[in-house]
């Protein structure tokens, strides 16, 4: 393939090139439990049936960003861009000298033995994507029978969704086994209230269900009021912390791909961190006690 067919999507912004060092500084052992690492396309080319393409973020970009901010290891996401192809995910925990777990994407065929390959790799959890404009069929049937099969192999489930959708989605996921994770804390509109009724169910939903888990990342993402602050995010975020203080996890989401209206500055979003866990104990679970909890549980924290 030529170098052309890899090229960013028109309008989409590249990662901040210069993110500054947060004054907010992050508990020993910290781990940033959602990023993603895109590329190099003409190394680990992206997926065909892909919506967007992103910009080439390497896993050695990934490490740098890791050491600027502070955190000591990373949990990498695969995005729908790489479809189910998963070896520059693979590839990146392999050369992070343990410091990486991954999160990984499947298709219904995969093997056994491609499973204990994934494990084997680093891999603890299967992400599956029910927000419509990423996909181009909605994956109950798959979702429920890997979800049952990855249970043998002590890994989770990890679900991106958004919160209109969560009403005709929310029996089905209440019924599947293990741990789930549910990214961005089910994607709530923040022009609502924090209180209201369409982020209570995704609330009621986490109290009926102990198995489930949520991310309180990417308030650049879900913002109308921006940054430096991302204000109308914090009740949401804080809510869920505080409800959920054992079920709780925060990353960056670099390279925080399909941004088109502000590129986030990751060390503002380190220091939105103590804006939602707003004690000592709040920020070492969320932060340090949980992700190791989740994805090294063989190790003492």
């Amino acid at each position: 393939m030529s170098e052309s067919e890899f090229k960013m999507d028109d309008g989409w912004l590249e990662f901040h090139p210069d993110p500054s060092i947060p004054e907010f500084k992050v508990p020993a052992g910290a781990v940033d439990a959602h990023c993603h690492v895109f590329g190099p396309g003409d190394q680990f080319p992206y997926a065909p049936e892909r919506k967007y393409t992103p910009c080439d973020a390497s896993k050695d970009q990934l490490w740098a960003l890791r050491d600027h901010l502070g955190f000591e290891r990373n949990v990498i996401v695969q995005a729908t861009c790489h479809g189910a192809d998963n070896r520059a995910l693979v590839d990146a925990i392999e050369h992070s000298g343990g410091k990486a777990r991954g999160v990984a994407s499947v298709k219904r065929d995969v093997t056994d033995d491609e499973l204990q390959a994934l494990y084997d790799a680093g891999v603890r959890g299967i992400r599956f994507s029910f927000v419509k404009r990423l996909v181009d069929v909605l994956p109950h049937d798959t979702l429920k029978e890997v979800g049952e099969r990855i249970q043998a192999f002590g890994m989770h489930l990890v679900i991106y969704v958004e919160a209109p959708d969560l009403p005709e989605l929310y029996d089905f996921f209440s019924a599947l086994p293990g741990i789930i994770v549910f990214d961005h804390m089910g994607r709530p509109d923040v022009s609502k209230d924090p209180q209201g009724e369409e982020f209570d169910l995704f609330i009621r939903m986490l109290e009926e269900n102990d198995n489930m888990w949520a991310k309180v990342s990417c308030p650049d993402r879900l913002s109308n009021d921006g940054p430096p602050d991302y204000s109308d995010v914090v009740p949401f975020a804080k809510r869920v912390v505080e409800m959920f203080p054992e079920r709780v996890l925060w990353g960056t989401d670099w390279p925080h791909p399909n941004m088109k209206s502000h590129m986030a500055d990751d060390g503002k979003l380190v220091d939105y961190v103590p804006k939602i866990a707003t004690t000592v104990e709040l920020q070492r679970k969320l932060l340090v006690t949980n992700p190791m909890r989740l994805y090294w549980p063989e190790e003492k924290n």
